[in-house]
């Protein structure tokens, strides 16, 4: 699989004209030989390319499959469901770690020289390893600066323009060249016609007993708004959240999301939403008004502008 190398100061320097300018933290560049970026509080220089490369999470293995980065990755953990099609035949042959977060003696065993992770909590004493001790050992990491919790770093509210700053970024650290996909990501989000009947929306990620939703900050919030639904959650300052069915009964939502998940597949959460005595009478419930997305795309990266534009053809079939 072949990759364009090219100085990281110069695709930076091509973001900031093509109005995709990155946002604190900013990627600092000392020479075109390297890279040093600030990266959810924890520095990460790059000195050269990286070359074996492990992921953690759906959405680090897909940025560097949709990058043409998929044949520097040696080992993937914690996926959560299957690559589109159309980067099927680059990931069959990744191995599996693990199932969940790989424990650091899995991963130092694979020897990289990246870990990629979509969330901070990947990185621990019992999952991956500490950041700060594997870059002892020369292991450099990076989190999806959109997954980042500490302050100064967790986004205000995600945006496709932070979306686009971690691809530019990430293309940076390898040296390669991002330009072409963030423009395929900008011309899905511009094809999008919003909904404009002023409906609203539960995104319904999981639990029973108090279901987990979307809420204000993050890839559902950001989905919601660029499809036209409101989010009745949307008032939440998190990008999840616990919510409880009585809110949910309140709002009375016009149509309701369901990530599909093999743990947690839309069909068992139609079934309780249909049996539960107070949410069987939801609008929502009782005319079938449910979209329909993959867990794998209900977090901020290269999935959800598409995720989006499914959602917005699924929204514009349903009848009122």
């Amino acid at each position: 699989m072949s990759r364009l190398a090219i100085p990281a100061i110069l695709v930076v320097a091509g973001l900031a004209l093509s109005g995709c300018a990155p946002q604190p933290p900013e990627i600092l560049v000392p020479e075109a030989e390297g890279l040093v970026t600030d990266n959810c509080g924890t520095p990460v220089e790059i000195t050269t390319a990286p070359k074996r490369v492990i992921t953690i999470k759906s959405t680090s293995t897909e940025m560097l499959l949709a990058l043409g980065l998929g044949d520097l990755i040696i080992g993937t953990g914690f996926q959560d469901g299957p690559v589109p099609d159309e980067w099927a035949a680059d990931a069959a042959s990744i191995p599996v770690l693990s199932e969940m977060v790989p424990g650091q003696e899995a991963v130092l065993d694979a020897e990289p020289d990246f870990i990629y992770a979509g969330w901070e909590s990947n990185f621990s004493d019992e999952g991956a390893g500490d950041r700060e001790e594997l870059a002892t050992l020369g292991v450099n990491t990076y989190v999806s600066p959109a997954a980042c919790k500490e302050p100064g770093y967790k986004p205000e509210k995600l945006d496709f323009a932070e979306i686009n700053r971690e691809i530019g970024e990430v293309a940076s650290i390898f040296q390669t060249d991002g330009s072409a996909l963030i423009e395929e990501q900008e011309a899905i989000v511009a094809g999008i016609e919003p909904d404009s009947r002023g409906l609203t929306a539960l995104w319904y990620s999981s639990g029973t007993d108090t279901p987990y939703v979307g809420a204000g900050i993050g890839a559902p919030e950001l989905v919601l708004e660029t499809i036209g639904l409101e989010n009745i959650a949307g008032d939440i300052k998190d990008t999840w959240s616990p919510f409880g069915w009585e809110a949910v009964v309140d709002a009375n939502p016009d149509v309701i999301v369901l990530v599909d998940a093999t743990w947690n597949t839309a069909e068992s959460k139609i079934a309780l939403l249909e049996s539960n005595p107070a949410t069987k009478n939801l609008d929502a419930v009782k005319n079938s008004r449910y979209l329909y997305i993959p867990f794998a795309a209900g977090e901020a990266g290269v999935r959800t502008a598409p995720a989006a534009a499914d959602l917005a053809e699924q929204l514009a079939a349903l009848s009122f």
